[in-house]
């Protein structure tokens, strides 16, 4: 095992949807039954796309979603996917990634607006090898003190606009990974502090060299 010293980052907080978890089509399969349960407007199939180089605030408010509704609407999503999990995979090359950090003394964590239940169930024994998860938003803070690791030497890495601002609320490193949901623009407008292409990039920025 190598030591987290030989490392640039001693430890990695995931998103979960959309980093990890191909989860997109699935979130995008149920939105007309949300929209008419919980009373806003449906997206049309020529808007997804435009939707995609928007941050969650925004599509919020295009969409009419009164932020009071949001709290039912994620326990809905979430017993949803409870249901239908067989329909989540993870991406390729997260497995790698996840054993190959884990293995050299990385600490990970895993933080999400889904709930715990899903992220182990999607993640299967690939589950164990991550130190704590916290389904909440903008829980890196809680993270940092439960690990008692540095800023200096945590990396987060997502999928969103709001993982690289929660990021930055916190004074840690922000990686924005291109195989989610937002587009390549929108992410580079906040300006993270690395982008990564495929999974194996993580690798070579954790170690410092391209990794086979």
């Amino acid at each position: 095992m190598l030591h987290p010293a030989a490392t640039r980052y001693a430890l990695a907080i995931f998103d979960f949807d959309g980093t990890l978890a191909d989860s997109g089509d699935w979130f995008l399969s149920i939105a007309d039954d949300l929209a008419d349960r919980f009373k806003f407007r449906r997206v049309a199939p020529g808007e997804v796309e435009a939707l995609r180089g928007r941050t969650t605030r925004d599509v919020i408010r295009h969409l009419g979603i009164p932020r009071w509704k949001l709290p039912a609407m994620g326990r809905y999503v979430h017993a949803r996917l409870a249901e239908q999990i067989d329909r989540i995979a993870l991406f390729d090359g997260v497995t790698d990634v996840i054993h190959t950090l884990a293995d050299a003394g990385v600490r990970i964590a895993v933080v999400t607006s889904n709930s715990e239940h899903n992220a182990r169930a999607v993640l299967g024994p690939l589950a164990d090898r991550v130190e704590m998860f916290e389904c909440g938003a903008s829980l890196f803070g809680k993270v940092l003190r439960r690990t008692r690791i540095s800023r200096e030497a945590t990396l987060s890495i997502g999928d969103e606009t709001r993982d690289i601002a929660a990021a930055r609320k916190v004074g840690i490193a922000a990686g924005a990974v291109l195989w989610g949901y937002a587009n390549r623009e929108v992410l580079l407008r906040c300006e993270p502090d690395m982008v990564f292409e495929r999974p194996c990039e993580v690798l070579e920025e954790f170690f410092g060299a391209r990794v086979e």
